[in-house]
């Protein structure tokens, strides 16, 4: 029986290619060690037969953004895993390990409301929607009771003030008799419900369905998908 050895070196002497060339294969999920696919180069194989997928490149790693629809309870990064992927996801992405480590989450959503969440690796995505944040705009689904004062829906879209200031105009409108859109742009903590009592509405919760040019779509609650190549804020 041969001593365990790691198994970047197994794959190395396997198909003659240098150490640093195994671990770049291992970590990029083009290894199997009997068949299970193992990322960690330094795991320790005897007798098991590693494979290497024909497939395989040595593209190193990139980071990767995931979008996440957070149902409405808290949440965190430790709410995206390997089990609650979109089964619909279209990205194409290879999923790893490495793409659940080091996640950072951007743009929080209003006080208790659900919906998109963006979690990313990437530092570029995470300066745009820190910097642009006021000029990104978001769109929030609101459900609501009571009744609208006489000329509320005006002054949603223009005549409120916030914290002491005047609000810029906003986008508001009714998605039917029960649900108010709202769109807009550097969002404030409380600023929507706010907005609706001040014309007389209750919040009974709400949801943001876009982020930008980038919309949840038909990502089911509690699931998430990686943002495609072509997809930008």
């Amino acid at each position: 029986m041969s001593e365990p050895v790691r198994l970047a070196k197994r794959l190395a002497e396997l198909v003659s290619c240098s150490r640093r060339e195994a671990e770049l294969y291992i970590a990029g999920g083009w290894v199997t060690v009997d068949g299970k696919v193992v990322e960690e180069p330094q795991f320790m194989v005897s007798q098991q037969t590693v494979t290497l997928h024909p497939d395989a490149n040595l593209t190193p790693l990139e980071p990767v953004t995931m979008l996440f629809h957070q149902p409405p309870a808290p949440a965190d990064a430790q709410l995206i895993g390997a089990d609650n992927q979109f089964a619909d996801d279209e990205s194409g992405i290879h999923k790893l390990k490495q793409h659940f480590v080091r996640l950072t989450p951007c743009t929080p959503l209003e006080p208790s409301a659900s919906g998109l969440l963006v979690f990313t690796q990437d530092w570029r995505v995470a300066r745009k929607l820190v910097e642009d944040a006021a000029k990104i705009e978001q769109e929030y689904v609101v459900e609501v009771a009571g009744e609208i004062a006489p000329d509320g829906l005006k002054r949603l879209n223009h005549g409120l003030n916030f914290n002491g200031r005047p609000l810029p105009p906003i986008k508001v409108s009714w998605q039917n008799e029960t649900r108010l859109r709202f769109a807009l742009k550097g969002v404030q903590p409380g600023q929507i419900k706010y907005m609706c009592e001040s014309v007389g509405l209750q919040v009974l919760g709400m949801k943001r369905i876009r982020l930008g040019r980038v919309s949840m779509a038909k990502l089911p609650p509690g699931q998430w998908r990686y943002l495609m190549s072509h997809e930008r804020f």
